[in-house]
């Protein structure tokens, strides 16, 4: 049956076209009184996300739209399709840290305040305190430092300033709110004559978001060993997803192809795995209404 080859095959215009099949397949064998799918389907899903599914989202509240339950096509399989549904996802914070002191000579460190020693010290504050143990979904919060630097390229000077930025993937254990208070926490740690130090929040905040195991979940599931064979892991890695947004409205999970080869050269799905995952969608449907 061959592949279809391109960026966004696997994530996720692939999930959209099966879930399009199905959905027409269902409206053809139901009347208008069964029930209601909507299809939401926007752009700006990456980075900062501003004008896509959050934006949405607020529109239909507005105009009176109320939903049951979501299903969000990301590639949520790991290895064969339907091993794995997302029921949650990990929120997410970036900054960035100034740490200031004051540019010298380095034959004079006493007409200096050297910034370096401090920013040193705070990457490891940052990277080896541990935020959590994990929770009953999730596996326990983690800091990456992403970069350092001073911009200096003189071997004799002593720096005016270095910065170090840091991303956190964080569980249902903290918000927005309580995250932040560690980060600040963690930098008050460190104190050094002269070294002011700042940080900056880069972007918003991705909460973290788990549906409830209900009977929703056990829907999609058992719609998924009816036409797989398998059972779905109820997962939670990865990372962020516009499911984040949903999760404000109504109970979602993601279900979706195999993503070995998304935001790859040459992401590529094989069709009929694409046509399974429409059968997928459409075994979910009939057993939702």
């Amino acid at each position: 049956a061959g592949f279809v080859w391109g960026r966004g095959a696997v994530d996720m215009k692939s999930g959209v076209a099966a879930f399009c099949r199905a959905a027409a397949l269902f409206a053809k064998a139901h009347t208008p009184d069964t029930g209601i799918v909507s299809l939401a389907i926007t752009n700006d899903e990456e980075a900062d996300s501003i004008n896509g599914t959050q934006k949405l989202m607020q529109w239909a509240a507005e105009q009176g739209h109320r939903f049951d339950f979501a299903i969000v096509g990301e590639p949520s399989s790991a290895s064969q399709l339907g091993d794995s549904i997302k029921i949650g996802r990990r929120g997410t914070i970036s900054g960035t840290v100034t740490v200031s002191g004051k540019q010298g000579h380095s034959a004079y460190p006493e007409r200096a305040a050297n910034p370096i020693p401090a920013l040193a010290r705070l990457a490891l504050v940052l990277s080896e305190t541990p935020l959590d143990e994990g929770s009953a979904h999730f596996q326990p919060s983690n800091l990456e430092v992403t970069s350092m630097d001073v911009g200096n390229p003189a071997s004799n000077v002593i720096p005016a300033r270095g910065q170090l930025t840091f991303n956190i993937r964080f569980n249902d254990n903290w918000n927005g709110d309580t995250i932040r208070e560690w980060i600040e926490a963690r930098l008050a740690e460190v104190e050094a004559p002269g070294i002011r130090i700042t940080w900056e929040q880069i972007s918003a905040v991705a909460r973290c978001f788990v549906s409830e195991q209900g009977r929703d979940v056990e829907t999609v599931v058992d719609g998924v060993h009816a036409i797989t064979g398998l059972r779905p892991e109820l997962a939670t890695f990865g990372g962020t997803s516009d499911a984040r947004f949903i999760a404000d409205y109504c109970p979602v999970l993601e279900c979706g192809l195999v993503g070995k080869t998304m935001h790859q050269v040459d992401e590529r799905v094989p069709v009929e795995q694409v046509e399974k995952l429409a059968d997928i969608y459409l075994e979910i449907l009939n057993r939702f209404f």
